[in-house]
């Protein structure tokens, strides 16, 4: 998994590094909130190890800010800290799971084991609205959990929209993503009349056009 950690005590950081690495993962890791934030910016990561008390943002302050901007990835807090409302607050924003400062490094393995096994599933089945889901690994759409018959041109324009939940998809991007496998040139009005056609098909409509640029899929707050 590549994994970002953020731990200020610098023998502890130096360990967890040294040892996750040994276990095959990819590890950044950093002992700023600030710098957390930074890196958060520009990379997506599989999953997050969090201290909660780190300079200039702690732990917490950052999952909220990410909570905030849709942004979900599986997070593990460490921290000396028991105090009841943080555990809480920190389940609240998506914590997956917590470690009491001090453990095992093998049990912080343990657990990221579990959760990686946990988040494959995840990640294959993306929901796109408040009745339709999509499974990307068997490329099938559900609404309220029964597989839908739609074209494979359809099932493409689903998944492509369903990788890019939150961002504007442009025609090009369809005719390099979707239409990949024609030999001539697609032109804007092909690809308007797949989707328009697709759209008839859905009972919610998820997917919104963009006049005079494409499509998107917005992330849903569920």
């Amino acid at each position: 998994m590549k994994i970002l950690l953020l731990e200020d005590d610098i023998l502890l950081n130096e360990s967890i590094t040294k040892y996750l690495s040994t276990m095959g993962h990819a590890i950044t890791s950093v002992r700023d909130g600030n710098e957390c934030l930074s890196i958060l910016e520009k990379e997506k990561f599989d999953l997050l190890v969090f201290d909660i008390n780190v300079p200039n943002i702690d732990g917490l302050s950052i999952l909220e800010i990410l909570h905030k901007q849709k942004k979900v990835t599986p997070v593990i807090f460490t921290s000396t800290l028991i105090d009841i409302e943080d555990i809480s607050r920190a389940f609240d924003l998506g914590c997956y799971d917590y470690l009491k400062k001090p453990f095992h490094l093998k049990e912080l393995s343990i657990r990221i084991d579990r959760i990686a096994k946990t988040a494959t599933k995840i990640m294959c089945h993306k929901r796109l609205s408040s009745s339709y889901s999509f499974n990307c690994e068997t490329m099938t759409l559900y609404f309220h959990d029964e597989p839908q018959i739609l074209s494979k041109r359809q099932l493409k324009v689903i998944e492509f929209l369903t990788h890019n939940r939150g961002f504007v998809c442009s025609y090009d991007m369809f005719r390099e993503s979707v239409w990949d496998d024609c030999d001539g040139f697609v032109d804007d009005a092909t690809i308007r009349t797949e989707v328009n056609r697709l759209k008839t098909h859905l009972k919610e409509d998820f997917i919104a056009n963009i006049r005079g640029i494409g499509y998107t899929i917005k992330i849903p707050t569920l």
